[in-house]
């Protein structure tokens, strides 16, 4: 599967979140990449992606900034900067200059679903977090890994402070997309994102 970012995934104890990078959503857009500057004199730009493979920035068709305006990607090529991309109508180095700090955004329908036991960071960002009792704890506000596995974070009710919390079976064991909900077990009520298996 053309990956798009963060996703979140595979019942293996340890479940997959696909998403795009910071997981951005916005209605039902997500967030693919941002154009970092400009690269060379041509008007080509580089683009840093949120898709689990840079070069699939381009696989989704016309891409859009916040305010609507389409991007098409005419060529592309992947550097350990991150992507080398050609815009349609962007001819020279003032013009990508210009676009420095755009974000690329795609409808979220026109993304592969995503595979069985895996979810699109932005999918879960925003679900209601009830307890295995049904009982609610909060919102989950974000999903992050920083190399020992997935995270998503948790906003409990009427708090400031978020709680990060394994993306696993043992802690995260139900994720219904349709109800907007996700299951959490939270260990004394203090999960802090901690490795259950250690």
């Amino acid at each position: 599967m053309a990956g798009t970012g963060a996703k979140t995934g595979a019942k293996t104890g340890a479940r997959t979140a696909a998403g795009t990078g910071a997981g951005a959503a916005q209605g039902r857009r997500i967030l693919l990449g941002r154009i970092a500057g400009a690269h060379g004199v041509r008007g080509e730009v580089l683009i840093r992606t949120f898709t689990e493979r840079p070069e699939d920035i381009g696989a989704y068709g016309a891409l859009s900034d916040g305010a609507g305006r389409a991007f098409r990607i005419e060529a592309a090529r992947t550097t350990p900067k991150g992507v080398v991309a050609r815009l349609e109508g962007v001819g020279d180095r003032t013009a990508a200059e210009a676009l420095e700090g755009t974000e690329l955004w795609v409808d979220r329908d026109r993304l592969p679903a995503p595979e069985a036991d895996a979810f699109y960071h932005a999918d879960l960002i925003g679900l209601a977090a009830v307890d295995p009792e049904g009982r609610p704890l909060g919102e989950i506000v974000g999903v992050h890994n920083f190399g020992a596995g997935d995270l998503v974070e948790l906003r409990p009710a009427g708090a400031a402070k978020t709680e990060l919390v394994p993306f696993t079976e043992a802690f995260v064991p139900k994720v219904d997309l349709a109800a907007r909900r996700a299951v959490v077990v939270l260990s004394g009520g203090k999960e802090t994102g901690s490795d259950p298996s250690r």
